[in-house]
């Protein structure tokens, strides 16, 4: 701008000196020095000089706009950061306070619960026990309901009982009003087989097959449950192995001879009736399955082990299937009479290392036999 106006000034001059020109007469004066032009060059040098400094001026300025811009972008990211962090911060707090609230409810709701278990326990302080196996409840030709007495080999019961001591197997019918067939029945088992019918019985059908079962050590012995779809027929009566347990020595003796372990099989129909598999043990070479079942007995009692493979059952069945057979009891409490016994005649091998690792958790676990009372006693010829 201050160029212009120089150039504007210097033009104003040179028109200026060049009218005083025409206007004087033409006798011959002094020249006219030249101070105008120098003038007038003086303002155009101070414009450039002026408009020089004014271009370096703003290219200060836009540089120094442009340092400030830069120098603020990583500012700008740092404080997009910080207030990022913070968002973030806030909402962790916010899921942390949820979180807490939620974990408040579920301690405050356990602690009702087990307040209330509390309450029932002492309430109730001895819970009648139900067998897992017992026959299910029938209804009377009348109307009414009666419910039938249970006949399965089972263990854990409430009352304590064990095989040795005040309360061993000379005492169980005392232990437990229910416990009184153990004193006073008159099929009892197990019992010494001897004197038996020679027949042709009938075949036993064993339909096994490989399925997920559980171990545990109840107390009293090892026992295995086994998944559904394992079954037995006899006379085309069909019934389904819930579970199979070992004793130490055998419970059964045949002709007085006693063997070193049995393992019991037992099944159940569909109206609660049980039979039991007898699988003489005799010291000899290693046996599979129960090998399978020894390497996974659980650390503690009552901790069940699921493990993830099957067992076949069926590999713990002798090659020659003759068996005697008689109706006997339950061999522990409650003692239940009306149980069909099926004892192979053929035993199986187990190794000696396999008898020890039994031995060392039940030396001995066996009911001393019982009276046969007159019991028939039939045997494959």
């Amino acid at each position: 701008m201050r160029s212009l106006l120089a150039l504007l000034l210097s033009a104003l001059l040179a028109s200026a000196t060049a009218l005083a020109a025409s206007d004087e007469p033409t006798t011959p004066s002094k020249p006219i020095k030249q101070a105008g032009s120098k003038e007038s060059s003086a303002f155009v040098d101070e414009g450039k000089a002026s408009a020089k400094e004014g271009k370096q001026a703003k290219d200060t300025k836009e540089g120094k706009d442009s340092k400030e811009a830069k120098e603020s972008k990583p500012a700008k990211g740092a404080a997009a950061a910080r207030a990022k962090e913070a968002k973030e911060a806030q909402e962790a707090d916010e899921l942390a306070a949820k979180i807490a609230e939620k974990l408040a409810v579920i301690r405050k709701e356990k602690e009702q619960s087990a307040a209330a278990n509390a309450a029932s326990v002492r309430s109730n302080p001895k819970p009648s026990y139900k067998s897992p196996y017992a026959m299910p409840v029938k209804r009377a030709e009348g109307g009414e309901s009666s419910k039938a007495k249970p006949v399965s080999e089972t263990f854990g019961t409430t009352m304590h009982w064990s095989y040795e001591g005040e309360d061993g197997p000379l005492r169980w019918g005392k232990l437990n009003p229910t416990y009184a067939k153990c004193d006073s029945g008159d099929r009892q088992s197990p019992i010494d087989i001897r004197d038996g019918l020679r027949v042709d019985l009938n075949p036993v059908t064993y339909d096994y097959k490989p399925s997920r079962f559980s171990v545990i050590d109840n107390g009293h012995t090892i026992q295995v449950a086994v998944g559904p779809g394992n079954y037995i027929s006899l006379l085309g009566h069909i019934y389904e192995l819930v579970q199979f347990h070992f004793h130490k020595p055998s419970e059964e003796r045949i002709n007085g001879k006693s063997f070193e372990m049995v393992v019991h099989l037992v099944h159940k129909d569909g109206d609660g009736k049980v039979a039991v598999v007898a699988v003489l043990l005799e010291r000899g070479k290693a046996q599979g399955l129960i090998q399978t079942v020894w390497n996974n007995l659980p650390l503690e009692k009552n901790d069940p082990v699921q493990p993830l493979i099957t067992l076949d059952v069926s590999q713990i069945l002798p090659q020659q299937r003759e068996y005697y057979t008689y109706m006997g009891s339950l061999t522990t409490p409650p003692c239940t009479e009306g149980v069909l016994w099926i004892v192979l005649k053929q035993p199986v091998e187990i190794s000696s290392d396999q008898l020890a690792i039994f031995g060392r958790l039940y030396p001995m676990n066996a009911r001393p036999v019982q009276k046969a009372s007159g019991r028939v006693i039939k045997e494959s010829n």
